[in-house]
């Protein structure tokens, strides 16, 4: 089965990637090794985003995000597993998680 891993951060948590952290080495080794991430990317902070609502006729932009939260969407990796355990397994061990943030494990539609 396919899912996304939503990884969060906290707002005001340090931004920490693969360059920052030994456990962004170790992690993204097993998932390659393992042939589970089938795509994903890192995003830019919330601060940088663009949110766009259509009322009507009118476009209507905002600059940041769309929700005050005690997070932000900081990245997402699409991986193909057998079921939903092997998901959390797999985002349980994520480096996101482990440091405050969190990691949202959604089923993808085919």
């Amino acid at each position: 089965m396919k899912y996304a891993l939503l990884i969060c951060a906290p707002v005001d948590g340090e931004e920490l990637g693969p360059a920052d952290d030994p456990r962004f080495s170790s992690y993204s080794e097993e998932v390659r090794r393992r042939d589970l991430v089938k795509g994903g990317a890192r995003l830019r902070p919330a601060s940088d985003a663009t949110t766009v609502r259509v009322q009507g006729d009118e476009v209507l932009l905002t600059d940041g995000p769309f929700a005050e939260s005690e997070e932000y969407l900081a990245g997402v990796d699409f991986v193909e597993v057998a079921d939903l355990d092997e998901a959390i397994s797999l985002a349980s061990r994520h480096p996101a998680a482990l440091d405050g943030g969190s990691v949202e494990v959604r089923p993808v539609w085919e």
